[in-house]
This record gives structure tokens, C-alpha cells and sequence, in this order.
């Protein structure tokens, strides 16, 4: 309950309890009325003044069925209908008082209760007003005593017991209003407090970098945090949607552990999302229900982690390869390059020496690949606009392969996309890319790249398109294996360091489409607001 729902609950009980003094008040008139029309006003009631104690119970009743009138309407304001209430019944008492067998009629113990009721209805000193005026008043009615003729002898000393009998009254409705007020402003304030916690953990959980998803016992969504949204590809309104309609890839898997025939943990790829991730369940048994709670994570940040470690470990061994493989292969191709010299050579032997040299040169480019990846600088990812950095890029790699503007279509849907990636890292996974590309491509452009924002993940992507035969089954199958190539005088290093580069900055790269007409490889970037380790 924040705080103005709180106010305006208070506001609303503070009216319903002056109605149910007034229900009280329209009784006591309603009980009179009806003894006068019934021929049954037992005595002391109206004996000394029969017209008067008739004509005020009529009165009385009249305004209370007024007043629900003026609080339905709420109209005058709240402590001024209190104060006219309480008046008007002390003021109604007096003359029940006066119009019956004075304060031996017992009529005021009703000041009592309107005493009593406006100090728990206005908290505060309006109680020891009410109570001033009530004891004046009965004092007012034995001074008239003192000096009417044909009454009874006043009884002062009752007025003085009925007066401090008032002032305890207020005193002690003033000391329960008092901490009436204290519980509601402690609970304004503990509603302030659960309501900023509140925020507090909404932010807390909007902005973790793992995805969150509460699950009731019918598998609808009952929360998804913004990053489950963007691992998923859902859309806003997943959160009113059966699980089944919006993401069916992972449903049978909660099922099955639900059913105690599945793991807690396993790995996913959704159809609408763009990345591998890590479920994990945990069930929460509340009073009379059990709900899931379901954690979502990229898989790309544990295969960064992953990658660290293979890659310090093909450090070590590619260190150890240079030394025993660099040697005795330089001193194999320097040998092969004297006996090329050599003029009493057959020009089938000198065939066979040039094999010798060219597998030794695409030995040594393999070495040299392999150290790369070994010695490459760690990343530090950093946010790039795509589009003044592509547009760079495309000039470069023009320049560097001679091409012109037609052989090379640059495309934006969207101006200011950003991506977290380290640019040195990205320039050399699309050079790579783009020199395949245009090796293979038939016709212009060679190459078409388009940059893009998911509808769904709002992740950026950048589509490289080549206009090439496609890539047999075979080959596309294992394309990002290391010494995978269709090339005689490839290494098939290009694209596995291109993965390897993607993964350590939590980015993907996949063969989006690969057809008769050419290929799309796709560069998925993470969110731009995930933070990154630097790897």
C-alpha cells in the first residue's frame, strides 16, 4: 500500500466512522420519537417539560437523518460536521436534561459519549473543548434552577462530578486518539518505507543482468524482469501471455523438472531469442500455492570465461610448438629454396621443391594463426556507434581491395546504433568476413551489410551479405571448426578466430542463411546496457 493509497484510505475510514455515529445518534432519536407516537414516554422523560422533550426528539431525529445526507456528500468538510455533531448533541442533551427530572434523569451520561466520540474522531484538544462546554452547560441548567420557580433544588455537586467526569472522558479519548494517530502515522511511514523497498527491488531486479521469471502452477508468467524479455525476445506484454505461446522452447523442460523427471539446470536457444542461455529453476512454496522461479543467463558470458581458459592453455602449447615445429621448418623451406637453385634439376623435381616450399609457407601461416589467437591483446569492450564505424571500415576495406562504390552496399534502418565491442577486435572479424565474401560473390554488390536493432532483444546485429553459390552441407555444418576450409591453400583458422573474437566479447557470430544465392552471416552484439567483464 504506497502512501496516497494509505491517505485516501484513512480519509475514507475517518467518514465511515462518523456514519456509524450517526447510526448511533439516529437511534437515540428514532427510540424517542417512536416512544412519543406509541403513548409509552416512560417517566422521567419529558416530565417537566412534555412539549419541549417531544419537539427536540423530532428535531434530533430530523438532523441525523440530514447529516448522512452531508457525509455521503462529504460536504462541509470533515472536522467541521464532528464539531457541529457534537455540539448539536450536547446542545439536544441539555434539553432533554432540562425537559425531563434534571441531571436525575441520567440524560448526562449521554454527554459522555459525544465527548468520547469527537475526541476519537478530531484527535486532538477538541475533546477538552467538548468537554467545557458540556460541563458548562449542566452547570447553565443548575444555576437556571437556582432560580426558576416551581423546579427542584439544583444539584451542584452532581454538575461538578458530571464536569470532571467530562474532562476525564476527553482525557482519556485524547490518549487513545493520540496513539490511534501514532499507529497511522507509523503506518504511513512504514508504507513510505515498503514502498521505496519496493522500488528499490523492482530496480534492483530490472536491472540485473540475469533474467528473472515467476511462474505460477498454470505456467503463466506472473513477472519478467527486462533482461529475461530480451533473452527470450519476448514482447512488453509477455507477462499477460501463456508461457506455451511465448516462449515453448524451454515449457517442456520446466514440465519435466516439475514432474521430478528433468534437471534444475540446462541450456536452451529459444526461436525468438538470439543466444544460447542457462536455465535454472527454483520452487517457492507459498501458504496455499507453489510458484516457479526460473533464472536466465547468457551462455556466451560462461563460454567467455570458458574462453579464457582454453585460450591460456593453446598459449602454452602454441608456445611449445614454435620452438620444437618453427625450427626444423625453417630450416626445411630454407632448404627446399636452395635446392630450387640448384640447375641440374629436372623440372619434375623442381615441382616437387616448390610443393615443398608452399606447404611449408601454409605450415608456418597455421603456426602463425594459432600464436595469434594465443598472444591477441584481451578485449576491452567499449560502446561504438556502428554506423560512423562501419562507414570507416567499408572505406578502408575498399581502399585495401581496390573496389568501388557499387561493389560494396553499406545499409542503416535505424541512425545512433551503439555496441558494446572492442573495435580493434570487430574491425578484424569483418575484414575477415568481407574477404570471403567478395571471393566468392558473382555479381555487384559483392557485398551487402546492413545494420539493425531486434524488434524483440533490442540487440544490434550487423547482416553480411555475399551474392556467392552457398556453402555445401558438408562445410557449413563444421564452418567455425578450426582447419575447416574448401580452399586448397586456406588455413580454415578464419572464422573459428572470428568466433573465438565474438565469444570474448559476448557477441555470436552464426551463418544466418546459406542459399544458392549467397550467404548472410550475422554479428548479434549484446544488449547496450549489459556490462562486460574485460577478457
Amino acid at each position: 500500500m504506497n502512501t496516497e493509497v494509505l491517505k485516501k484510505y484513512t480519509y475514507t475510514t475517518s467518514w465511515r466512522a462518523l456514519s456509524y455515529y450517526n447510526i448511533y445518534r439516529l437511534l437515540i432519536g428514532f427510540l424517542f420519537v417512536s416512544l412519543y407516537w406509541i403513548g409509552q414516554i416512560p417517566e422521567p422523560l419529558g416530565s417537566y417539560d412534555q412539549n419541549v422533550f417531544i419537539i427536540t426528539s423530532h428535531l434530533y431525529l430530523t438532523v441525523t437523518l440530514a447529516a448522512f445526507f452531508f457525509i455521503q456528500l462529504r460536504k462541509p468538510p470533515f472536522v467541521i460536521q464532528v464539531i457541529g455533531h457534537v455540539l448539536f448533541d450536547i446542545f439536544v442533551t441539555t434539553s432533554f436534561i432540562y425537559s425531563s427530572a434534571g441531571l436525575n434523569s441520567g440524560f448526562g451520561m449521554l454527554m459522555v459519549i459525544a465527548i468520547a466520540g469527537g475526541t476519537l474522531l478530531i484527535p486532538g484538544r477538541a475533546g477538552f473543548f467538548f468537554a467545557g462546554i458540556a460541563a458548562l452547560c449542566v452547570l447553565g441548567h443548575e444555576i437556571y434552577l437556582e432560580f426558576a420557580p416551581l423546579r427542584p433544588e439544583p444539584n451542584f455537586i452532581h454538575a461538578g462530578i458530571l464536569g470532571i467526569t467530562y474532562f476525564f472522558t476527553a482525557l482519556i479519548s485524547y490518549v487513545l486518539a493520540s496513539r490511534v494517530e501514532f499507529s497511522e502515522a507509523l503506518a504511513e511511514q512504514r508504507a513510505v518505507d515498503l514502498e521505496n523497498l519496493g522500488r528499490l527491488n523492482e530496480h534492483i531486479v530490472q536491472r540485473l543482468q540475469s533474467g528473472i521469471i515467476v511462474m505460477g502452477e498454470d505456467y503463466n508468467i506472473r513477472l519478467a524482469n527486462e533482461s529475461a524479455s530480451n533473452l527470450l525476445g519476448l514482447q512488453e506484454e509477455a507477462n499477460i501471455h501463456d508461457i506455451d505461446n511465448a516462449c515453448p522452447e524451454f515449457l517442456s523442460g520446466i514440465k519435466a523438472w516439475i514432474a521430478g523427471n528433468g534437471e534444475a539446470t540446462f541450456i536452451i536457444k529459444p526461436a525468438k531469442g538470439l543466444v544460447d542461455i542457462q536455465v535454472s529453476l527454483v520452487q517457492l512454496h507459498m501458504e496455499n500455492k507453489t510458484e516457479t522461479l526460473v533464472f536466465l543467463d547468457d551462455v556466451s558470458k560462461l563460454r567467455q570465461e570458458a574462453q579464457q581458459l582454453k585460450l591460456a592453455s593453446l598459449g602454452r602449447l602454441t608456445a611449445s610448438i614454435a620452438h620444437e615445429v618453427r625450427n626444423p621448418l625453417g630450416a626445411i623451406s630454407h632448404a627446399a629454396q636452395l635446392l630450387s637453385e640448384s640447375k641440374v634439376l629436372e623440372q619434375e623435381e623442381m615441382r616437387l621443391s616448390t610443393i615443398i616450399t608452399d606447404q611449408s609457407i601454409r605450415v608456418n601461416t597455421i603456426i602463425e594463426n594459432i600464436m595469434r589467437i594465443s598472444r591477441r591483446e584481451r578485449s576491452t569492450p567499449s560502446v561504438t556507434n556502428l554506423g560512423d564505424w562501419l562507414n570507416g571500415f567499408v572505406r578502408e576495406f575498399k581502399a585495401g581491395f581496390g573496389l568501388d562504390d557499387e561493389d560494396i552496399k553499406l545499409r542503416f534502418t535505424k541512425e545512433n546504433i551503439i555496441a558494446n565491442m572492442d573495435p580493434d577486435q570487430l574491425y578484424q572479424v569483418m575484414w575477415n568476413i568481407c574477404e570471403n565474401g567478395i571471393r566468392y560473390s558473382r555479381f555487384k554488390p559483392l557485398i551487402e551489410i546492413i545494420c539493425d536493432i531486434h524488434r524483440e532483444s533490442q540487440r544490434p546485429y550487423i547482416d553480411i551479405i555475399d551474392t556467392g553459390t552457398g556453402i555445401k552441407d558438408e562445410i557449413s555444418d563444421h564452418l567455425f571448426e578450426p582447419f575447416i576450409t574448401s580452399e586448397s591453400k586456406g588455413t580454415g583458422l578464419g572464422l573459428f578466430i572470428a568466433r573465438e573474437l565474438c565469444e570474448a566479447n559476448q557477441a555470436t557470430l552464426n551463418l544466418y542463411s546459406n542459399t544458392d544465392e549467397g550467404c548472410i552471416f550475422r554479428i548479434n552484439f549484446s544488449h547496450p546496457d549489459r556490462k562486460q567483464g574485460i577478457t
